[in-house]
């Protein structure tokens, strides 16, 4: 099934919880009435939980295993300063100015546990950092490092750090990273998510050229 199609379950799960605690709190007698009430404020904060972490999940994308996850190119600004811009499958395009002769790009993997993994729910990614890397171990730990997240912020709570961290019945996070590419002026490269993780390819002649001569 399409991993989009999972925020909206919860929606709709949340939408019966709320109602069913609203008609709980507009029973009548007080000691069942104050058991009644707390239940129902119990269902409307699960309805609020449940609500925040549907959204989060909207700033996730199918993850389609070899499928690109976003096009990464090069302009150079100045001697190891590099202008990155990253092109992602939903139109999304951002600029980074990079430090160094390097660059790697990092994503945050979620996947279902439970009932969503039983029925066959697709996993979902989102890109997470992007940075740059001096090849000179010396500029490495003496000059300055750029890194710049590329993710969306997250609301009320982070779904995938929960998940690293062990709270979640729901979702499993792992990280996927490309390994560290040349950056030269023009090139260009796609980057694919694979089950080892992120793979960057060049594009044109240019980051090609830069690959074999990194090699």
């Amino acid at each position: 099934m399409s991993f989009q199609a999972v925020p909206l379950l919860i929606f709709a799960l949340c939408a019966v919880l709320v109602i069913t605690g609203v008609f709980v709190l507009i029973r009548q007698q007080w000691l069942v009435q104050w058991l009644k009430g707390t239940a129902g404020l119990l269902f409307i904060a699960v309805a609020i939980y449940f609500s925040l972490f549907a959204l989060n999940l909207f700033s996730y994308q199918q993850l389609t295993r070899e499928a690109p996850v976003a096009t990464v190119s090069f302009k150079e600004v100045s001697p190891q300063v590099f202008s990155a811009t990253v092109s992602q499958p939903n139109g999304t395009v951002s600029e980074y100015e990079l430090n160094g002769e390097l660059w790697q790009l990092d994503a945050r993997i979620i996947k279902w546990k439970g009932l969503f993994a039983l029925f066959g729910f697709a996993p979902g990614y989102q890109l997470d950092r992007i940075s740059g890397r001096y090849l000179s171990l010396e500029d490495e730990l003496s000059r300055e490092r750029t890194v710049y997240e590329v993710k969306t912020p997250a609301i009320g709570f982070d779904i995938w750090q929960s998940a690293k961290s062990g709270w979640s019945m729901m979702v499993d996070a792992s990280y996927g990273s490309a390994t560290y590419l040349p950056m030269t002026n023009g090139a260009i490269f796609e980057v694919t998510l694979s089950n080892t993780g992120l793979v960057g390819r060049p594009l044109n002649g240019s980051a090609q050229e830069a690959v074999e001569r990194w090699d």
